[in-house]
């Protein structure tokens, strides 16, 4: 078997309502979703989800190999990007094409996934994550209704602006999981997405824990400040969690040797080897992991053959246009087919059809730090809190 080419797609998650995080909101909820289709001469596909950047340099690498040798092709495709470097959203190209190809390989065993890396169940835990900061409470309490509907007990939340609107709305969620779980003690996190200095990170966190309890603190300063990150540690009860944004695990073994992260994260984008590569390295310091993304299927399979899996992240419940998933979710986390390969089928027809939007990187996403972040002396007000669009004070 042979790889002869790669198809490059983008299809659409269309949320029906506003969705973003401390630095900014999509206010229509329609966010991009990059794909990477893998072709072989023996008309098996392979899938992944991630960046369409540097594919043609990148594919160079693996252009007439065999795709079976994946954990080889990943890192002659490291190899490729040596010069320039692989981090950020290369990175993501080079995992991509490394779900891609254990699709394939899963695929030509006529096994699923989770089967070939060594799983033995296929049920995975989450936990909800509306990426919510726009929402009223009224929306928050309907968005994570629908999650505990499907048996989820624990709940992370966007926020970082405002620590009473914080409160009121981890509050909030806290109590709609209660009531559906019959007073079981629901779980709560919250994320705010390197949007605080050292000092605001603990002074904020430490004013929640007077009457919360959080399981962690997700990105509470910046994702390389290892001294930050383990002084921010030091002075809350909750759990530092971060490695979403980490591209290698060079990048990871700083924050290790300060004691910096207690909940080790890698994106779905970043691909199954570089997940199975960071699991290895966490769990050598008895620390668990936590995939991190939009539909982070192809980590999911890969969850349960590690030891320290801990809960992934369930974002939209339903699958982006065009894509169907041979998964479900009930009893509070998903529970994976026994389709070959990682589950995914692709209908290009509707992807094609589907409509983009103008300009995703336009001012105001999440994907642009604000001016402000991290300078941010005082609460904002509730508005702009919720619009992302905070200013110094």
């Amino acid at each position: 078997m042979r790889i002869i080419g790669y198809r490059a797609l983008t299809t659409v998650q269309e949320w029906g309502r506003p969705v973003g995080d401390a630095n900014g909101v999509y206010p229509k909820g329609v966010v991009t979703i990059p794909l990477v289709v893998v072709d072989t001469d023996e008309g098996i596909s392979g899938v992944g989800i991630g960046p369409h950047v540097e594919l043609d340099s990148i594919f160079a690498a693996i252009d007439g190999q065999d795709p079976r040798g994946v954990t080889a092709l990943y890192d002659r495709m490291l190899r490729q990007t040596f010069k320039a470097g692989h981090a950020g959203v290369v990175f993501g190209a080079i995992g991509a094409i490394d779900t891609a190809l254990w699709d394939i390989k899963a695929k030509a065993l006529g096994q699923p996934l989770w089967r070939l890396l060594g799983g033995l169940d296929r049920r995975v835990t989450a936990y909800a994550s509306g990426l919510d900061i726009a929402l009223t409470d009224d929306e928050l309490a309907v968005a994570y209704q629908a999650y505990a509907e499907r048996g989820l007990r624990a709940a992370k939340l966007k926020g970082g602006l405002d620590v009473e609107r914080d409160r009121q709305r981890l509050t909030l969620v806290r109590d709609v999981l209660t009531l559906a779980g019959n007073d079981i003690r629901p779980g709560l996190m919250l994320d705010a997405n390197e949007a605080w200095s050292r000092k605001q990170a603990v002074r904020h966190v430490c004013e929640l824990e007077q009457t919360l309890d959080l399981i962690w603190v997700e990105e509470p300063v910046r994702r390389w400040d290892a001294e930050g990150l383990a002084m921010v540690g030091r002075g809350i009860r909750a759990s530092v969690a971060t490695g979403e944004n980490l591209t290698g695990l060079e990048q990871f073994r700083p924050l290790l040797a300060a004691g910096a992260v207690d909940i080790v994260q890698t994106a779905a984008v970043w691909g199954v080897t570089h997940f199975l590569r960071v699991a290895a390295l966490a769990h050598a310091h008895d620390l668990p992991v936590s995939p991190i993304g939009n539909m982070p299927i192809g980590l999911l399979h890969a969850a349960t053959s590690v030891p320290n899996h801990l809960a992934s992240e369930l974002q939209d419940l339903s699958p982006p246009v065009g894509l169907s998933l041979d998964l479900s979710i009930e009893d509070g986390g998903f529970t994976l087919g026994d389709s070959p390969g990682v589950g995914i089928q692709v209908d290009e027809d509707t992807i094609a059809a589907c409509r983009l939007p103008a300009d995703i990187s336009a001012s105001g996403s999440p994907n642009i730090r604000p001016e402000h972040a991290g300078r941010r002396l005082l609460a904002a007000t509730n508005h702009v809190a919720q619009t992302g669009a905070a200013k110094a004070y």
